[in-house]
C-alpha cells in the first residue's frame, strides 16, 4: 500500500503531523516504537492547550507558581497570573495524541525505522515490524522524520542532520509526597545550582499523584543519577517511592536545514526545536509537526519539492526571535554559579516576572510595555557587568 506521507516517530510532533494530514484527507502512516517514554518535565502552556485542543483530562496538574532557587538556596516565587501552566504525563499524553491521529484516519504502525530507499517506483520507507520481526517496505511520496533527538532519519537524509547540540536530560518519576513547605502540588521548582547541573538546571515538577524530579547537562562526566539523588535529598524527596527512571538527549538548537530538497522533512526534536534556556519541548514539537504537515500538503499540491522548506520558514518566522533571546540568556547566565545567582536575583523584578510569563504563556515576545523592556535591559547589563551585587529581599 502506498501513502501520501509516512511519519516516522509517534511523539507529540509526529502524532500532530499525522493527525493534521489525516484530517486534510491525506493517506498517512504513523510509525512508532512501542514502550518508550520520553523523559520530560511535562509542562504545556495555555497556548498549546488552545491551539491543539488538548482535553482537560490530560492535564494532571495546574501550576500557578514557579519557584526559582539559586545556588545559595535563595528562592523567588513567581505567580502565574490569569491562568496556569498545564502538566501532562508523557506515558499517557503521547498515546493520547497517537490515538487522536488514528481516529482522524492515520494508519498506526508499530516498529522501527531502518532506512529510505528510492527506485523507479518512487520513495519507500523500510521498517521492521515489531510483531513479526520482518522488514516491511512502504511506498510514500513524502517522509516526515519526527524520530527525536539523534534522529536516524535526519542523520541519513538531511545535510547537517547529525550536528545538533544537546543536553542529556534525566528524571525520576516519584510518588508525590503530601503538600508541605518544601513541596507544593501547584508549584514548579527550578533549581539553578552547579552542584545539581553545571550548565543547565534541575527541576521538581508536580504531576498530580506523581512528580518529575530531574536535571540536564551537556557536559561529559556528570553523574546524572547522583545529581538527581542529591536534588531529591535537598528537596526532601529521598523517601518518596520511585516509579520509573528515564533519560534521553534534548536538542537545544534548530537545524539550519530541515529537508533534503526531495522527499524528506524533519519535525520536533529531530529538527532541534527545543527551546534553549528552558528546555521546553512539547509545544514546539507540536508546532513543528504542524508546519511539517503544512509543508507536506504544499508539496502534494504543487509537486515542488522546494515547498518542503516552508516548514522551517513558518516555524522560525514565528519562534526564531524567542529562540535567539533564550539562547543568549542561557549563554549569559548558565556558565557559573555566580551568574546563576545573579539570574535568580534578577527574577525578583516584577517586570521580569510579568514579561517572562506573558511570553511563555503566549509564545511570543511582549511588545506592549517598551519601558519595561528598557528597565530589564539596563538591569540585565548591570548584572552581567557586575556593576551591582545580587540583591535579596
Amino acid at each position: 500500500m502506498g501513502y501520501d506521507v509516512f511519519v516516522v516517530g509517534g511523539g507529540p510532533s509526529g502524532a500532530t503531523a499525522a493527525e493534521d494530514l489525516a484530517r486534510a484527507g491525506k493517506s498517512v502512516a504513523l510509525l512508532d516504537r512501542a514502550g518508550r517514554i520520553k523523559p520530560c518535565g511535562g509542562a504545556i502552556p495555555p497556548r498549546a492547550i488552545k491551539d491543539f485542543e488538548i482535553d482537560d483530562a490530560q492535564i494532571v496538574a495546574k501550576i500557578t507558581t514557579a519557584r526559582m532557587i539559586s545556588p545559595t538556596g535563595r528562592m523567588v516565587d513567581i505567580p502565574i497570573e490569569n491562568g496556569y501552566v498545564g502538566m501532562v504525563d508523557r506515558e499517557h499524553f503521547d498515546e493520547y495524541l497517537r490515538v487522536r491521529a488514528g481516529k482522524a484516519g492515520a494508519e498506526r504502525l508499530t516498529g522501527t525505522f531502518l532506512r529510505v530507499e528510492r527506485d523507479a517506483g518512487g520513495t519507500h520507507v523500510i521498517w521492521r515490524d515489531k510483531a513479526t520481526g520482518e522488514e516491511r517496505r512502504s511506498a510514500t511520496k513524502i517522509v516526515i522524520g519526527a524520530d527525536g533527538a539523534r534522529s536516524v532519519v535526519a542523520r541519513a537524509e538531511v545535510p547537517g542532520g547529525s550536528t545538533i547540540p544537546y543536553v542529556i536530560a534525566y528524571h525520576e518519576i516519584i510518588k508525590a509526597p503530601e503538600p508541605s513547605p518544601d513541596y507544593d502540588p501547584d508549584r514548579c521548582d527550578v533549581i539553578y545550582d552547579g552542584r545539581i547541573s553545571p550548565d543547565f538546571y534541575g527541576w521538581v515538577f508536580p504531576h498530580g499523584g506523581q512528580a518529575s524530579v530531574g536535571m540536564g547537562t551537556g557536559l561529559d562526566g556528570v553523574d546524572l543519577k547522583k545529581a538527581t539523588a542529591d536534588l531529591r535529598a535537598a528537596s526532601g524527596l529521598t523517601e518518596c517511592e520511585t516509579i520509573r527512571k528515564e533519560g534521553a538527549p534534548i536538542p537545544l538548537k534548530p537545524l539550519d536545514r530541515w529537508d533534503n530538497g526531495r522527499d524528506v522533512v524533519l519535525a520536533g526534536d529531530a529538527a532541534g526545536v527545543v527551546a534553549p534556556s528552558s528546555g521546553e519541548g512539547i509545544f514546539y514539537a507540536m508546532a513543528g509537526g504542524r508546519v511539517a504537515a503544512t509543508a507536506a500538503q504544499a508539496v502534494l499540491a504543487s509537486g515542488k519539492a522546494s515547498d518542503l522548506r516552508i516548514a522551517r520558514k513558518l516555524f522560525m518566522r514565528e519562534h526564531g526571535t524567542v529562540f535567539r533571546v533564550l539562547r543568549s540568556m542561557q549563554d549569559a547566565y548558565y556558565r557559573s554559579d555566580e551568574r546563576r545567582e545573579r539570574f535568580v536575583s534578577l527574577c525578583h523584578d516584577v517586570d521580569v516576572q510579568k514579561l517572562t510569563f506573558e511570553a511563555y504563556m503566549n509564545k511570543k515576545l511582549v511588545k506592549a510595555r517598551p519601558m519595561a523592556h528598557v528597565k530589564i535591559g539596563i538591569k540585565n547589563m548591570a548584572h552581567l557587568l557586575r556593576l551591582v551585587s545580587p540583591v535579596w529581599t
